[in-house]
């Protein structure tokens, strides 16, 4: 079992320090697999004046610096082809946002590097789908393919969870991921801003564990109200400890 968290964006080098030494503390007392994440760049946000993050290059500058003073593996979101090809040999993981799953030279360039490719389903794709972004990944000799659910567009703006696909999942990848965070987003907001119930997130994790899930995607803030982005549904950093806890349990 292996977990994935972090803040949703870069926000400080205080706050990704503050949440690193947690997800250490995590990792060495209850002996878990943790990788770290959080975006350089929010490049889809509603509105054009939410705020996007650091960029790329202070933004995986600040992600090594946390690697290398915590120990922990670490994953990004990328955008575009030139971004993973100049920047993605610096991560363990990269992560191919839901919108971008089906874009043929960004899941090209990601299988190049080797490394561990992490494909979001999209909200829009039924999970039969997936089946050829993996093959686009693997054409390059790469088969570390990770799959994440994170919900599924039911009509216009709603977003629900069929706990079904994790199984279908399975049949393309060992290791299917639940993004127990995005799935609690509520998308039906028209002020420029995303909603979410963040009290949904402990139930998606242990649902997920039930259908097969072997990667839970939790993004956490030590102050999730005050956010910069996805506040409503990221998870208290302090509610993290108890929900692996019960993740772990055989």
């Amino acid at each position: 079992m292996k977990i994935i968290a972090g803040p949703c964006v870069i926000e400080s080098m205080d706050l990704l320090r503050e949440i690193a030494a947690e997800l250490a503390r995590i990792k060495h007392e209850l002996n878990v697999e943790i990788y770290f994440k959080a975006s350089f760049d929010k490049a889809n946000r509603t509105s054009l004046s939410s705020f996007r993050g650091p960029g790329i290059e202070e933004g995986i500058a600040m992600l090594e610096a946390i690697r290398n003073e915590f120990g922990l593996p670490i994953t990004t979101d990328f955008h575009t082809p030139e971004q993973i090809a100049s920047w993605g040999n610096r991560v363990n993981i990269i992560q191919i946002p839901a919108f971008l799953c089906r874009q043929t030279d960004m899941l090209i360039e990601a299988g190049k590097t080797g490394k561990i490719v992490n494909i979001k389903k999209a909200q829009f794709l039924n999970v039969e789908k997936m089946k050829f972004a993996v093959d686009k990944v693997k054409s390059t000799g790469n088969n570390q393919v990770w799959l994440t659910e994170r919900g599924t567009l039911f009509g216009p703006s709603e977003l629900v969870v069929d706990f079904r696909n994790l199984k279908k999942l399975a049949t393309l990848t060992e290791h299917v991921v639940m993004d127990c965070t995005h799935s609690a987003q509520e998308t039906s907001s028209n002020d420029g801003t995303t909603k979410g119930n963040r009290a949904y997130v402990p139930y998606f994790a242990k649902s997920a564990k039930l259908w097969g899930a072997n990667v839970f995607f939790l993004e956490v803030h030590p102050r999730p109200d005050e956010g910069l982005s996805d506040g409503p549904n990221m998870l208290a950093l302090s509610h993290l400890e108890s929900i692996v806890k019960e993740l772990i349990l055989p």
